[in-house]
């Protein structure tokens, strides 16, 4: 009862009543923390990755650490809000199949623990940090987020120290943890891992300046025994690994063999076509900066070796293993990488041609000019037409151009101009496989590298774009460029110059055919005279005159020739139809205007088949070409064709727009076979649409019959509708399917109005194309496997981006930085071949072996040296650092040229000679035992201490482990 009353005084005096609206709250203290919800989520992160127990594994090979692959898997975790990420780092082992792995045995110690003391992996070359510092393959780091700022303050790192200590306790875990602390760049880590009855703890000092008691093995033997506090008397003997690393940075007697460009041929005017037809490559500096030798001494004891404040025996020559590696220069300059480079920014260019050269006097002097001429075709005076054309105005503007332009305002001198066309036109008659344009890409190239940037390639471009024209209206064709229609597996530029081309052997052979018919003309003139009596007409037809002047008038209908000419009175003229042209013209003369079915354009018989209507054996006519076109060309034809939409007028209207060349044919067809029906147009064209078979006649007999396809019988067929249609017209007298005259304009006006950053964009796949030509080139001599796979890669992308008519220049960007990483790995090829003397005659046997050695140098991260200081790539490195120590000691240079290497070659520190080698830049010292820990009668356990002497650094990193169960 007493203690009743109690409770309710208690409950009283610490929470009165209070109104029944105050409403007051109860705080749970057994709610968790934000450190117990941290060492929680710690604990289901090892669970989800199923880090429990001890995984036993077999111990790893000799060179595993840095030959297997290491996986990596990362989360993120809150400290309340501050964010860490957790790593867990594991080296991938193939598990031997079919064996059944043994259990465990109960007290076995971790992996981790068991790691400490293993041998095969001793100063890895690539590999993590701590691996490297403790030798594990498996483990977890804890290290603050991206963005979170360093754990600094030592209560909060033994806090984190604690929370991966109680992690560990509590799921059984015994991969170690680790917590990164201070700042990033100080690589610091503490750790801990947990067994059955054993724990090891991981500590880390880290300091700026060595301090001076321990900067020898002596002095760190006194700190690792300390540390320890082995109770045992005598120690147990202490394993040491040592490793040294010296640094060559001055290669005396090996200049770089990088040959520069000639820049006094460049740039003194004396410039010839080899310049501006080829690609440089190489790098301008030498891609290798340094050689770093490490002399390993991998196994010693305590009692074999001194080194002391005083004396060392540690000398290099006397290292059982050397290995080396080399430092590559960050992004080395090199020729053809820079090349490609600025090239490429010329594609982000906005200026237009005349943008970048100005708007002077002659631009004024052109426009009043042409308003001039617009002017007189106002008045009523005759004018002669034929000399206001484009072409006549553009060509004396070009002369204007000239006459005008200062030179000092020419970006290209006369010399450096005369050379580019030199080597667009002389030189491709002696190399028919290189085109104008691949050519017209490198002197873009080189011009805009050398000799002034966008404006000296506005100005060749102008001078190009004016030399194109000169040469249509001369009829001199562009050399340099495959014979035929526009090939739409190249490029556009080269498809518009091809077009060009095209149109200038369409207009010489018409021209060529015109003077060869006005020749027949002026010898038959008397004779044509008398026949004919006058050019008008007869029986309302076009005499044979008028229809040489003159295409025939067309009755309006619907399947009129569909071409591009606009009325102009310009006819295909063939050349091996000009005598027929006079024969028809004479007879019809002779006979007084009667109509006579002659045929005309014949080109020969087709094989045995005769006429259906008559025994007159079918003849193949003479047709026109059809037109040649390029892609773009192409792809407006066809949205047109698309918009016409699928209404039945639409499709007509499409058909005709296709037909063009069908009824050019059919009219040529009648010409050659008077008398013929579209079953004879059909057997030739198209012989799958006549179908012939085999019936029995009214007597009886076999006989074969043929007949139009189901689908040329289709009401409305368009075969139908164009034969009817058609005029029986040769090919010389239609009007022109290609009209060379309007396609060329169409041409030279692209060319002009193209901007350097178009031009840029038409011929980078050139350069590129080039590019990958050189490295392959330059490859072959250097036989280097991964700048082949590389080139192969860098064409494989290359190719699938230049498919589309808008590529990414992003990735055509990564393109470029693929072959520059080439050219980079090529020219430090050729560098240490030069430093190891590859290829001269007093090589003799061992030039295999400094072969395969400088190739290995470029694909691994370090490399054993065969024979340490005595194998011949030894001896080379041996004679780089006589030769830098003697250059910076200013030591005579006719001294022998290096120790022999025999025993009696030990020698005090500090002595009076030059010394071989330099002070080591960075030594690492890895001391190992096993001892009972804390007690004598504890276990004995792996107990492990890696020093790192570097002239501003000194790291400790120790792993002691100690026995939980006994101590």
């Amino acid at each position: 009862m007493i203690l009743t009353m109690f409770r309710k005084y208690w409950m009283l005096t610490l929470f009165p009543l209070q109104p029944e609206s105050e409403v007051f709250e109860i705080t749970d203290f057994t709610t968790a923390s934000e450190w117990e919800r941290f060492v929680s989520r710690v604990e289901e992160v090892l669970n989800d990755w199923k880090l429990i127990g001890n995984n036993s594994s077999k111990p790893p090979e000799k060179g595993e650490y840095t030959s297997g692959t290491w996986e990596e898997k990362t989360q993120d975790i809150n400290f309340a809000d501050f964010k860490f990420s957790v790593t867990h780092h594991c080296l991938k082992q193939e598990s031997e199949e079919g064996e059944g792995k043994e259990e465990p045995e109960e007290d076995a110690f971790p992996t981790a623990m068991q790691d400490l003391l293993c041998m095969n992996n001793d100063f890895p070359p690539r590999a993590h940090c701590l691996v490297r510092w403790y030798g594990m393959r498996e483990f977890v780091v804890i290290s603050p987020g991206a963005n979170c700022e360093a754990i600094i303050s030592e209560s909060k790192c033994n806090l984190l120290l604690s929370s991966i200590s109680i992690s560990l306790a509590n799921t059984g875990c015994q991969v170690p943890m680790f917590v990164q602390i201070q700042q990033k760049w100080r690589r610091m880590y503490h750790g801990e891992c947990q067994g059955l009855g054993v724990r090891t703890d991981f500590e880390m000092v880290h300091l700026r300046k060595v301090p001076s008691q321990y900067n020898h093995l002596s002095g760190l033997l006194d700190i690792f025994k300390s540390k320890i506090g082995c109770p045992l008397t005598p120690l147990p003997p202490i394993n040491i690994a040592i490793r040294f690393t010296y640094v060559l940075q001055d290669w005396q007697q090996y200049s770089w063999p990088q040959q520069p460009p000639d820049f006094d041929a460049l740039l003194g005017g004396e410039v010839g076509g080899v310049e501006f037809g080829k690609l440089p490559f190489g790098a301008c500096e030498d891609p290798i900066s340094e050689l770093h030798l490490a002399t390993t001494w991998p196994h010693l004891t305590e009692g074999i070796v001194v080194d002391n404040d005083v004396y060392s025996d540690l000398d290099p020559l006397q290292a059982p293993h050397w290995s080396v590696r080399v430092r590559k220069a960050d992004s080395p300059t090199c020729l053809l990488g820079d090349f490609l480079t600025e090239f490429f920014k010329l594609c982000s260019k906005k200026e237009s041609t005349e943008e970048i050269l100005g708007r002077g006097p002659v631009e004024e002097e052109g426009k009043d000019d042409i308003s001039h001429a617009l002017s007189k075709l106002t008045e009523p005076t005759a004018v002669p037409i034929p000399k206001l054309s484009v072409s006549n105005m553009v060509h004396s503007a070009r002369k204007r151009i000239r006459r005008h332009r200062r030179v000092d305002e020419s970006p290209l001198s006369n010399d450096v101009l005369n050379s580019i066309l030199l080597n667009l036109y002389n030189q491709l008659k002696s190399a028919p496989s290189d085109s104008l344009t691949y050519r017209l890409a490198l002197c873009v190239c080189l011009v805009n590298f050398y000799h002034g940037g966008v404006r000296a390639v506005a100005h060749l471009w102008q001078e190009f774009v004016l030399e194109m024209r000169y040469r249509w209206e001369n009829n001199y064709l562009v050399y340099g460029l495959a014979s035929g229609p526009p090939d739409l597996r190249c490029c556009l530029l080269h498809q518009k110059l091809q077009m060009l081309n095209c149109c200038i052997e369409r207009k010489r052979a018409r021209d060529d055919g015109r003077k060869t018919a006005e020749g027949g003309k002026e010898r038959e003139r008397g004779r044509e005279r008398k026949v004919s009596g006058s050019t008008g007409t007869e029986n309302g037809r076009l005499g044979p005159e008028s229809a040489e002047m003159g295409r025939e008038v067309s009755p309006g209908k619907s399947w009129d020739s569909w071409s591009d000419s606009e009325g102009e009175d310009e006819f295909f003229e063939c050349l091996s139809d000009t005598e027929e042209m006079k024969e028809a013209a004479s007879t019809d003369g002779e006979k007084g205007g009667a109509k006579v079915a002659k045929p005309e354009g014949r080109l020969h018989p087709h094989g045995k088949l005769t006429l259906l209507n008559s025994q007159e054996p079918l003849y193949i006519p003479v047709t026109q070409e059809p037109a040649p076109m390029t892609e773009d060309l192409l792809e407006e034809q066809s949205e047109v064709l698309a918009k016409l939409g699928t209404s039945a007028e639409g499709a007509h209207l499409r058909a005709r727009m296709q037909s063009a060349c069908l009824l050019s044919d059919m009219e040529s067809f009648k010409a050659a076979n008077p008398g013929c029906t579209l079953e004879d147009f059909v057997r030739w064209y198209s012989p799958r649409d006549y179908v012939e078979e085999e019936v029995v006649d009214e007597n009886g007999d076999t006989v074969v019959r043929g007949d139009l396809s189901a689908r040329m019988k289709i009401p409305g067929n368009m075969w139908m509708e164009a034969w009817a249609t058609a005029k029986t017209t040769p090919a010389r007298r239609q009007r022109r399917l290609f009209d060379d005259t309007k396609e060329a304009e169409k041409v030279l006006h692209y060319l002009a109005v193209q901007k350097p950053a178009d031009l840029t964009r038409h011929l980078l796949p050139c350069i590129l194309h080039a590019a990958i030509l050189k490295e392959k080139e330059e490859e072959s001599v250097e036989d280097i496997l991964s700048a082949r796979k590389a080139i192969q890669q860098a064409t494989s992308h290359a190719s699938k981006l230049l498919r589309h008519p808008s590529p990414d220049y992003k990735k055509l960007e990564d393109v470029i930085t693929q072959l520059i990483a080439v050219e980079t790995v090529i020219a430090r090829s050729r560098s240490l071949k030069a430093k190891f003397g590859i290829g001269k005659a007093e090589q003799g046997d061992n030039a295999e072996d400094l072969e395969r050695f400088v190739s290995s140098l470029l694909e691994e991260p370090e490399v054993s040296v065969i024979g340490a200081g005595r194998g011949p790539a030894g001896s080379i490195i041996h004679k780089l650092f006589v030769s830098a120590q003697r250059a910076a000691l200013l030591a005579p240079l006719d001294e022998d040229t290096g120790r022999g290497g025999g025993a009696d070659d030990k020698k005090p520190m500090g002595g009076a000679s030059v010394p071989d080698f330099p002070p080591p830049a960075g030594r690492e010292i890895l001391l190992r035992t096993c001892v009972p820990r804390p007690a004598p009668y504890s276990k004995a356990l792996p107990q492990r201490l890696f020093c790192v002497l570097m002239r501003e650094d000194f790291r400790l990193a120790g792993a002691f482990s100690s026995d939980t169960s006994f101590f």
